[in-house]
């Protein structure tokens, strides 16, 4: 058994934060789930970049979903116990949804970078089986090493210190309770973090110098701005994601820094999956006018 600290130890804090969290997980679940649908029900967003869009916004579901019903339950329970297996599935569940959307973001770089670089062969270099094939690469590869990190982290004695200074299961946290030596463990998560996160990382900074030198060689101001344009809303999803994900991950877990750490935490697991629809919707117009488009048919078919 694992005791979770919450957000706040304060009970009437918690109980003020309630309806808050509890806003949010409902807004992201409407917003994303609403994504979805409106890219399958408009055919003009039938198109990669938008393909790739649908399966953020159900990675993002889910992964929120593996953390926040489990939180808001606990914001009315004095001592937040969680079982063992309660704890390492949501570890689990957590870790493979945060590390396929870091492969499927390097996915949607890749994506841009041919749009931008190699527009005439677009079509042809981004095929449906591509599409399909990168997306079950991201969700693969986030199932198999979350696999590693959990099985090598939950395979370890614990006998002694049963804390977790947040507000849901993190493996980094769980190995630093271990009374077994972690080196096994602290590997596979080095390892993982490795290939997996920086990996993702190199491609989408190689990505985005292709698409810079490639926005250079364009030689109009207007051409320039239309192809910064498209790739923006990507830009700020990847800059927010990787920046937050760095700091939860790479700050020390020290008594002084467990306020600014649950900060992080809640910026990372909580709010970015509420913002990313966000930040794609509200300066595309092409999501505008699919937006119009099926608005006005539902009205029409409703006369």
């Amino acid at each position: 058994m694992f005791v979770l600290l919450g957000i706040s130890g304060e009970k009437e804090l918690q109980l003020s934060l309630f309806p808050v969290f509890l806003v949010i997980y409902f807004v992201t679940l409407f917003w994303n789930l609403g994504l979805i649908i409106l890219i399958r029900m408009d055919s003009h967003l039938h198109t990669p970049m938008y393909f790739f869009l649908s399966f953020l916004s159900f990675i993002d579901i889910c992964y929120t979903t593996s953390i926040s019903p489990r939180m808001l339950s606990d914001f009315f329970k004095d001592k937040k116990v969680i079982s063992f297996f309660a704890c390492a599935t949501q570890c689990f569940a957590a870790s493979w949804m945060g590390q396929a959307e870091c492969c499927l973001l390097a996915a949607m770089a890749y994506d841009r970078y041919v749009a931008i670089g190699k527009p005439l062969q677009y079509s042809t270099i981004m095929a449906p089986g591509l599409c399909w094939r990168m997306v079950a690469g991201a969700i693969g590869c986030g199932l198999l090493s979350s696999l590693v990190e959990v099985v090598t982290g939950f395979d370890m004695y614990y006998c002694g210190p049963n804390v977790i200074q947040n507000f849901f299961c993190n493996i980094t946290e769980i190995i630093s309770l271990s009374c077994s030596n972690p080196f096994i463990s602290q590997m596979s998560l080095f390892l993982v973090i490795l290939f997996v996160a920086a990996g993702s990382m190199v491609i989408v900074l190689l990505s985005y110098g292709f698409i810079a030198a490639s926005i250079l060689k364009v030689s109009s101001a207007k051409g320039s701005a239309k192809a910064f344009n498209t790739c923006a809303s990507h830009l700020v999803v990847v800059t927010l994601f990787y920046g937050t994900a760095l700091a939860v991950y790479l700050h020390p877990s020290s008594g002084h820094s467990t306020k600014q750490n649950k900060f992080l935490s809640v910026f990372y697991v909580i709010i970015i999956p509420m913002l990313n629809p966000f930040i794609y919707s509200l300066r595309n117009k092409e999501i505008k006018e699919a937006l119009r488009r099926v608005t006005k048919r539902a009205t029409w078919l409703s006369h």
